[in-house]
């Protein structure tokens, strides 16, 4: 508490002066009161959550059961969707024998890209129930495409999507069609 502290002074007669008061703040009590706020608030925060996403997975079978069949997509009802290095997005709706590199389409992952594209095939599709986007990113794909390509799944209400790897025959077309020749380019020299 804050305390006033008095002198004394012998008592000689003579002129009553008036005495001068030192004053002392004892901050003890303060200090206590800050933790206890600093404790108090660190207690009922609340901190902030990892943002998490949701990637529903199929279940995982169990050992006594038979493998179930693998799944046959037909092309009219699937877009497959190639995503490569430098940002860049490739489709497709072929079969081994049909796809080049013409018709291995580039596209952008807005909305007049992508969207439009996906939106066209799930319109186009012989089952609409059935329709399914076949996601492939390639050894060159970056983390932030693939969320992106997600999130497109969630806008266009594509409720049927795979994740898979790309295809030998898709990895020659889509190396041909990019410019890699499988090994490591060499810098030109004079």
């Amino acid at each position: 508490m804050a305390e006033v502290q008095v002198q004394e002074k012998g008592g000689k007669g003579g002129k009553v002066r008036s005495k001068k008061q030192n004053t002392r703040v004892d901050m003890t009590p303060m200090v206590d009161l800050g933790f206890l706020l600093i404790t108090f608030f660190m207690f009922t925060t609340t901190f902030s959550k990892p943002n998490v996403m949701d990637l529903g997975l199929p279940a995982k079978p169990k050992e006594d059961q038979p493998k179930p069949p693998p799944t046959e997509i037909k092309l009219s009802n699937s877009i497959s969707l190639l995503l490569g290095k430098n940002n860049k997005i490739f489709w497709h709706q072929q079969d081994p024998t049909s796809l080049t590199d013409q018709n291995l389409s580039e596209t952008t992952y807005d909305r007049e890209g992508i969207r439009k594209i996906i939106e066209k095939a799930k319109a186009g599709a012989a089952d609409k129930t059935k329709f399914t986007v076949i996601i492939k990113p390639t050894d060159d794909a970056v983390y932030k495409n693939f969320v992106d390509i997600l999130d497109e799944m969630a806008i266009t209400k594509s409720e049927q999507y795979g994740v898979t790897d790309v295809k030998p025959w898709e990895k020659a077309i889509y190396d041909k069609r990019v410019g890699n020749n499988g090994a490591a380019a060499t810098p030109a020299t004079k």
